[in-house]
């Protein structure tokens, strides 16, 4: 495609090239590439099961060696909260209480969420934050009960109210204690100081986005005296954002570029796969990987706490091993030395060998074996499926024919595919998105994490412009594709280590409930 100067300038302003743009305009031609899953993971045939004696040991290794390693707590934090308030935001526009009551619209709208809401309204965190707004407004209190609950969302939503829906996730209020109210960015410091604080410090690093930095920062000045105080920890936070360079072009439905009112190339982010830029920034050992809006109240902190031990024992004593086996394979080995990292291959680290290798002369099945141990190293919790939308760990057939453990999103899975989805249909577990990674080689070297992302594993996601639905790009997801050729291991963890706020509602779970 023939660019203007203009567009040419705004391309390279980018940090991207004009190849660049054409390879993903090149994508949005393509059929979408789907996920060709061979089977889902499970207990014992994918998924690990450790038994009580099994936790308490890797809690014991944690203990005793994490003080080798520079940790850092890694948490992606750059969405507004729109999404969590989608339907208040219906609510907003299609209720008149002048018309009907909620009651009424709730049974012709089948809106049983908006139900749940005002149910439960007086158990949000920020239910005495709204009234303060209500009453700054002067707004009469002598209001019938679907007016209030009207004008509470109002005041809930509005820009000259919270504005809660253009507010960072992050930094809503979700949790009310005795003595104050929590944030997600508050209750991450409390988790980190549990088990990543090492001689009297934790180090957090947030990918935010640039408008919020503020906000964030304000926050942290705040709170972090208090914290350190409880918690006999000291804190070392960071923040970024997604570059631009990792941003891709919108298309319309007939694969063109849109411009906006200017005139100028529309693009948008690359999705959460860009974080990868990010988090291989980031210099640490051992990094511990979770959502911003994953948390509880302190109530059950503590088994939280348990489990990132037991997740990150069992990465120091993967590493360990292959750490041990490369040396050996760099050394010469003999054959039943062989047999031994072989055998280590299959049963602990999920690698499905080449059916070829039996034929590969010993030199280059030394070669092969450094080949596949020498990569970053993941350990992924997965809790027991619940029906939550979301991915979830499948063996995955690559194009050269070899077979791995993935994390597969719903979207990447062909739905017009009956084997498949009869796949699908059968998974017993899902991402919750907690994960421990080693990101060192066993000379103490960091990888380039971006040489361990498969490129071909991308979203073509709908979206809407100015009313008008638009193409975007997503680039392979941060722990989907974007870690498609670590090693990776997957242990089940109780659901309680589960607990994201997708919509509003989810607040009033019994994890976000001071008792």
């Amino acid at each position: 495609m023939n660019f203007s100067k203009k567009h040419t300038e705004q391309i390279e302003a980018k940090e991207l090239t004009l190849l660049q743009i054409e390879e993903q305009l090149d994508k949005f031609r393509k059929k979408i590439p789907f996920t060709d899953i061979t089977a889902h993971a499970r207990v014992d045939h994918g998924i690990l099961k450790l038994t009580s004696e099994t936790e308490e040991t890797y809690i014991q290794l944690y203990r005793e060696q994490h003080g080798m390693f520079k940790i850092v707590k890694f948490t992606p934090a750059s969405g507004a909260a729109t999404r969590m308030f989608n339907f208040l935001y219906k609510f907003l526009e299609t209720y008149d209480p002048k018309k009907e009551s909620i009651n009424s619209y709730i049974n012709k709208e089948k809106e049983p969420e908006i139900r749940l809401f005002f149910i439960g309204l007086e158990k949000f965190p920020f239910y005495d934050d709204v009234l303060k707004i209500m009453d700054k407004t002067e707004i009469d209190k002598i209001r019938k009960p679907d007016e209030f609950n009207r004008d509470f969302v109002h005041a809930l939503l509005a820009e000259e109210g919270l504005n809660y829906g253009n507010y960072p996730k992050g930094l809503l209020s979700f949790h009310k204690y005795k003595s104050h109210i929590a944030t997600p960015f508050q209750e991450h410091l409390f988790e980190a100081a549990s088990y990543a604080c090492q001689g009297g410090k934790a180090i957090l690093h947030f990918t935010i986005s640039k408008q919020h930095y503020d906000k964030f920062k304000a926050t942290e000045q705040e709170i972090l005296p208090h914290i350190a105080q409880k918690t006999d920890c000291t804190f070392e936070i960071s923040y970024s954002y997604q570059s631009e360079k990792t941003d891709t072009i919108a298309v319309d439905l007939k694969n063109r570029p849109i411009l906006d009112a200017e005139k100028n190339l529309e693009f948008r982010p690359g999705g959460h796969g860009a974080l990868i830029e990010n988090l291989n920034a980031i210099d640490a050992d051992l990094i511990f990987i979770k959502n911003i809006d994953n948390v509880v109240v302190n109530t059950y902190a503590e088994e939280i706490s348990r489990y990132k031990k037991i997740l990150a024992g069992k990465l120091i004593d993967l590493q360990q091993k292959a750490f041990k086996f490369m040396k050996m394979l760099h050394n010469g080995v003999s054959n039943d030395e062989l047999i031994i990292v072989l055998n280590f291959l299959y049963t602990e680290l999920n690698i499905q060998l080449s059916e070829e290798f039996e034929k590969y002369s010993q030199k280059y099945q030394i070669e092969y074996l450094i080949e596949k141990l020498n990569r970053p190293i993941r350990i992924c919790g997965m809790v027991k499926n619940e029906g939550e939308p979301g991915g979830g760990p499948f063996w995955v057939k690559h194009e050269n024919g070899s077979i791995s453990l993935q994390i597969v999103e719903s979207a990447q899975i062909d739905r017009k595919n009956e084997y498949h989805q009869g796949i699908q249909k059968l998974s017993t577990h899902f991402n919750p998105v907690d994960i421990v990674c080693g990101v060192k080689d066993y000379q103490g070297n960091k990888y380039d994490l971006t040489q361990f992302v498969d490129r071909k594993s991308y979203f073509i996601a709908s979206k809407s412009k100015s009313g008008k639905k638009i193409k975007a790009l997503e680039l392979p997801g941060l722990w989907n594709g974007g870690m498609a050729f670590w090693n990776t291991v997957f242990v089940e963890v109780p659901l309680v280590t589960f607990n994201p706020v997708k919509t509003i509602n989810d607040l009033l779970k019994p994890t976000h409930q001071v008792k």
